[in-house]
């Protein structure tokens, strides 16, 4: 893949990164989850072993009053499941870490229009 005019420095990973994230907010979206990820995110739950578990990090750390009426395998598996449905596989631990390192600027994720408060997707209680 080569990079656009408007990118030049935009890598396939950089691209791969996008979809995931866009993979992830899409699915908290259809979910009726209020969360919205950005690369900073990605990057700071890279050190975590699969998408599972950062996932469950992720909510047990910013989301637990979730846990007070879905179990987080519950969560975890309905989040990934519409996530793999748009993005498959899993984004690469060691390129999101080589890419966080100090010398390296961080990639712009751009929003892609949506409204995330949009009435009328379907919820999850308590998101």
């Amino acid at each position: 893949m080569s990079p656009s005019p408007a990118r030049p420095h935009a890598t396939e990973q950089e691209s791969v990164l996008h979809a995931q994230l866009c993979a992830f907010n899409s699915a908290f979206a259809e979910l009726g989850l209020r969360f919205r990820w950005d690369a900073a995110t990605l990057y700071a739950l890279a050190a975590i072993e699969g998408e599972a578990a950062r996932l469950a990090t992720y909510i047990q750390t910013h989301h637990p009053h979730l846990l007070n009426a879905y179990s987080i395998e519950f969560l975890c598996d309905a989040i990934l499941g519409r996530k793999n449905a748009q993005a498959p596989g899993e984004w690469r631990t060691e390129t999101t870490l080589q890419r966080a390192a100090p010398n390296q600027p961080v990639a712009a994720v751009t929003r892609d229009g949506w409204d995330w408060s949009e009435p009328g997707l379907p919820a999850l209680a308590g998101a």
